[in-house]
């Protein structure tokens, strides 16, 4: 059989440490006989909207080998910067660990889904903070398209408008999520 397409996979999961036997017996059902019931691997909980399928979860849980989940998946501590616009775009925030502030993140502020475009919003102009933009937006029918941008919550509480990336944090691979 040939291949169709490859795909590139990025979900973020919960994982609890198990092996296959654990597994099968949380599932209430017998390890198959040509499984080997000490393997070590892990539960997954997929969060991202499917349907529970065991009681104790939130999300839908299957399980995985210990050398394939290793090989497949990154914690979400030690990310590249790729994974954190993923993220963003999920409507995750982010931040560094090698950065100095404490507290600060990152957010995009549209609506997440990976679609940029689809986060540009129609503000109408008494909503402008930028007597500039208020006046454009109300000679221009009274309202103008604002378009998604990264931003930034700072160590001293701002929240700065339009962060930009430098060339050491678009290389670092200390990106993490922020609960």
């Amino acid at each position: 059989m040939r291949a169709t397409s490859m795909y590139f996979m990025t979900k973020i999961v919960k994982t609890y440490a198990m092996n296959r036997q654990a597994y099968y017996q949380l599932l209430g059902l017998p390890v198959p006989e040509d499984e080997n019931p000490s393997e070590d691997g892990c539960l997954i909980e997929w969060l991202d909207g499917e349907k529970p399928n065991h009681p104790d979860f939130e999300g839908y849980i299957s399980w995985s080998a210990k050398n394939v989940f290793e090989r497949a998946y990154k914690q979400t501590s030690d990310l590249d910067f790729g994974f954190a616009l993923r993220a963003l775009k999920e409507g995750k925030k982010v931040a560094r660990s090698g950065w100095n502030g404490k507290g600060m993140w990152l957010s995009l502020s549209c609506n997440p889904g990976g679609d940029a475009a689809a986060g540009t919003r129609e503000i109408a102009f008494e909503n402008f903070w930028s007597e500039n933009n208020s006046e454009y937006a109300r000679q221009n029918g009274g309202s103008a398209k604002v378009l998604p941008c990264i931003t930034m919550k700072t160590a001293t509480g701002e929240i700065l408008m339009g962060w930009l990336a430098s060339q050491t944090d678009m290389l670092a691979s200390d990106w993490c999520l922020v609960e």
